[in-house]
């Protein structure tokens, strides 16, 4: 055996636990360099036979690989610990910047919150003022419509006691048709001779009110009574609403009980209520409709032949006035006028359930020098202006005499904008729509 591989073994034999060893060196007897290295072995008295020395020494050398292998595995796990310091080392310097990251994120989200709060606090700061606003202005309104209400009393009051007076017989008697004379009767009736002041009892709350209509049935039928109010702001280009009042007093507080929905759009503010009907003028047309109050359906519809429309022959003020829907003791009435009398007034007497026309006037009344006009009595009468404060009755046409003369009884516009005026022969008064307002006038008529 070499002498390093003896050098080799013997580093082995000593590795693995033996503690005594001896190497000899000297020439053999052909005078050669000889070593000779001794161990003693720690188990085995005697030397054993050849084959098993060569057996120890396999088995040395796998005891020596074996501590090879564990070895490389000692420095493979060492290298992983020193690894894993290492970035423990990184995560612990890391480690504070993403806290502080944290940390400004959870402060940047708080403070979101607390801009939302501060915000929130303003909107809310301003919603009560606001709050404080509407109360301070529904109490002044309180107040007001506690003075309209006062002075509504008041007049009602004097009202009452104008009535007592003429029944003394201080002054030309009418006889309240709502009461005594059944509708269709001409008994009661009499020439027009005075106007009273007007009345108002509700006014519009917005500008689609600057003119309209308003009306109350003289001839009710159930479920209607003689309270049941309706009323429609006329301003705008499909006017299709219309308000109901059960009671006079849920319409002076501005309450409707019902809006009905016109399957067609009415024009202007010549529409009338007879009989448990509306009665209206089609938007841009000549026809007639009657529309069914109660069950919300249309009846008949009726054009009238020859009659301007949507701006061809209107009242002075215009407003596509050009067909104009009266009621009086004798029933249903088409005021309008055609090409054929030049502009001048004609009246139709209507037939209220199919809307034929049962007799015409032609008059010499020229529609558009006048600013309205209604029936009492058979007797169209018509107003000189409906925007001067101090305007007159003007003119009169007898349909039973077929005369007409002027007439010079003062008229009220009391805000200057009178757009429509209607008469109701059961509570013998005028019905008016001035200027955002609803107003009433007693009349006064002669004996026949």
């Amino acid at each position: 055996m070499p002498a390093v591989q003896l050098l080799l073994l013997a580093c082995l034999v000593w590795d693995v636990g033996a503690r005594t060893a001896q190497l000899r060196k000297a020439n053999d007897r052909n005078g050669r360099c000889q070593y000779t290295f001794s161990v003693a072995s720690p188990n085995e008295s005697s030397c054993p036979e050849q084959g098993q020395a060569t057996s120890v020494i396999h088995n040395l050398q796998r005891d020596s690989s074996t501590q090879r292998l564990d070895l490389e595995a000692t420095k493979a796990r060492l290298s992983s610990l020193e690894s894993l310091i290492h970035q423990l080392s990184l995560d612990q310097a890391a480690r504070p910047q993403e806290t502080q990251d944290g940390l400004q994120r959870e402060l940047g989200t708080l403070k979101q919150q607390r801009d939302q709060l501060e915000t929130q606090t303003r909107e809310l700061e301003t919603a009560y003022s606001n709050l404080l606003q509407d109360k301070s202005v529904l109490e002044e309104e309180k107040k007001r419509l506690r003075q309209e209400n006062e002075n509504l009393a008041r007049r009602l009051e004097s009202s009452s006691q104008e009535v007592a007076r003429l029944r003394r017989g201080q002054c030309p008697q009418t006889r309240d048709t709502a009461r005594d004379v059944p509708l269709g009767s001409r008994e009661g009736c009499g020439e027009l001779v005075w106007v009273g002041e007007p009345l108002t009892l509700r006014t519009a709350e917005t500008i689609t009110g600057k003119y309209g209509v308003w009306m109350r049935d003289p001839k009710p039928t159930y479920p209607y009574t003689q309270e049941t109010t309706w009323r429609i702001d006329t301003v705008g280009t499909d006017v299709r609403q219309v308000f109901e009042y059960d009671l006079i007093s849920q319409f002076m507080q501005g309450y409707p009980s019902k809006v009905h929905v016109l399957p067609r759009p009415l024009e202007s503010t010549g529409a009338v209520v007879y009989a448990g009907s509306l009665y209206f003028q089609g938007v841009e047309s000549r026809t007639v409709i009657r529309y069914e109050l109660n069950t919300e359906t249309v009846k008949a519809e009726k054009e009238i032949p020859g009659a301007g429309y949507h701006g061809q022959f209107p009242y002075c003020w215009g407003g596509y006035t050009d067909i104009d829907m009266a009621v009086d003791e004798s029933g249903l009435w088409v005021i309008y006028s055609t090409d054929e009398t030049k502009g001048a007034i004609v009246l139709s007497k209507l037939n209220p359930e199919n809307l034929e026309l049962e007799q015409t006037w032609e008059t010499n009344i020229r529609k558009q020098s006048v600013a309205n006009a209604f029936i009492i009595c058979g007797t169209l009468y018509t107003v000189s202006s409906y925007s001067s404060a101090d305007a007159t009755v003007n003119f009169a046409y007898d349909t039973g005499t077929g005369i007409s003369k002027t007439l010079t009884i003062p008229f009220k516009n009391r805000y200057k904008y009178s757009s429509m005026i209607d008469y109701n022969p059961l509570e013998k008064k005028l019905f008016a729509w001035d200027n955002l307002n609803m107003v009433t006038y007693d009349i006064r008529l002669s004996k026949m």
